[in-house]
């Protein structure tokens, strides 16, 4: 029992979330929570609203109902550097428009790898061997249009949790365990808005996210199950610039973790916890609990050409619910159906953030997108 939850901490702790650990047990499988790609990654990890390339899978999948064409991408990043581990994560997506459907069918794989362990016996310190320990995710969408300024998404999503491949001792898991999952999301993008004499048609959209709506895990026994990180998310994009060549936009993301649990323990089930995690504090903490994350991109170029990107961003958790707080910059390029991306985090600017496991992560991220529909009016960018 010790060496799972040992590794159910470890687990936890890579990801580089201090909220979401063992000693206060909020939730299990946490890489589920972390930003996968690098232009989010580069814009504070805030693209709830934006949503604009087939990384939305993740933020937003309604955003993709707004997409045509095909858009394949992939993002790596070696993961809390400062710990020189052996940790990685890797992020594949797919997503196509099929006429027929009249909408966008989407894939996508997460794999987090926590690297090689020494498996030891309970009698002494002696190695018997070493296993790999690693999370995966298979998700799978679909994203259509409800009129001209509506999308919604959903996705299914199979996880898979192998810290420990075989028992040990008296203990009855094997440290591997299985279970599924679900999101549904929404996305407000009027053509045409009006507000107090200023057009703001397809430059404003507004979404919502809630993810990882499913059943508790366990590796021991289902009593000793734990939930997943169900989420739920609000973002916000407006294009504060945009002309023929130039588009600067700003991005502002809201995100609670939604895990409740009551004074013994005992988590609530995903469909109670979606209700309950909102009063199960004060009201000050409840808003204190709300991670904020916001950034900008400004692009130049024409889609479908050549596009060049820079983008920066500031993501804010409260001391007392996490205390993360990091600066990003990021930059993108377009040639043709190519593209490639690439973000940084940097926590060095606040006290002790040198030291930080999140300090000089970088991501990348190779894409291909093709049969766009080139843009026809002012606005959000289409495709990649």
């Amino acid at each position: 029992m010790k060496t799972l939850l040992g590794l159910l901490m470890v687990s936890a702790m890579v990801i580089g979330l201090p909220k979401v650990n063992y000693a206060q047990g909020e939730a299990a499988v946490p890489f589920l929570l972390l930003a996968p790609d690098s232009k989010a990654g580069g814009m504070g990890e805030s693209g709830t609203g934006l949503a604009d390339n087939s990384a939305a899978i993740f933020w937003n999948p309604a955003g993709i109902a707004f997409l045509t064409g095909t858009e394949l991408s992939i993002t790596h990043s070696n993961w809390l550097p400062q710990f020189n581990l052996d940790l990685f994560y890797d992020y594949l997506t797919y997503r196509g428009y099929i006429e027929s459907l009249n909408g966008s069918v989407t894939a996508s794989i997460t794999y987090m790898n926590f690297g090689e362990f020494v498996r030891t016996l309970e009698g002494g310190p002696e190695p018997v061997g070493t296993f790999r320990s690693f999370d995966a995710a298979l998700t799978l969408g679909y994203a259509t249009k409800l009129g001209t300024d509506w999308g919604l998404g959903f996705n299914f999503r199979i996880i898979h949790s192998r810290l420990s491949d075989q028992a040990v001792g008296q203990e009855q898991g094997s440290g591997v365990a299985t279970s599924v999952s679900f999101d549904v999301a929404g996305m407000w993008r009027p053509e045409e808005l009006n507000i107090f004499g200023a057009d703001f048609g397809n430059r404003f959209s507004i979404g919502a996210n809630l993810s990882n709506l499913g059943p508790k895990i366990h590796y021991i026994d289902q009593a000793q199950a734990d939930p997943i990180p169900t989420n739920f998310r609000l973002g916000f994009a407006f294009q504060v610039v945009s002309d023929e060549f130039n588009s600067l936009v700003y991005t502002l993301d809201f995100s609670k973790l939604l895990v409740s649990r009551d004074s013994s323990g005992q988590s609530d089930e995903f469909y109670q916890a979606i209700i309950t995690a909102w009063g199960d504090q004060t009201f000050n903490e409840e808003i204190r609990d709300v991670v904020t994350s916001m950034g900008l991109e400004y692009r130049y170029g024409t889609p479908g050409d050549f596009l060049f990107a820079l983008r920066t961003g500031f993501f804010y958790e409260d001391p007392s619910f996490g205390n993360r707080k990091f600066l990003t910059f990021g930059a993108g390029l377009r040639y043709d159906i190519y593209g490639f991306d690439f973000s940084y985090i940097t926590t060095s600017v606040f006290a002790n953030g040198e030291n930080h496991p999140l300090n000089d992560t970088l991501r990348f991220t190779i894409l291909i997108g093709w049969g766009a529909v080139p843009d026809q009016v002012r606005g959000f960018p289409r495709g990649i």
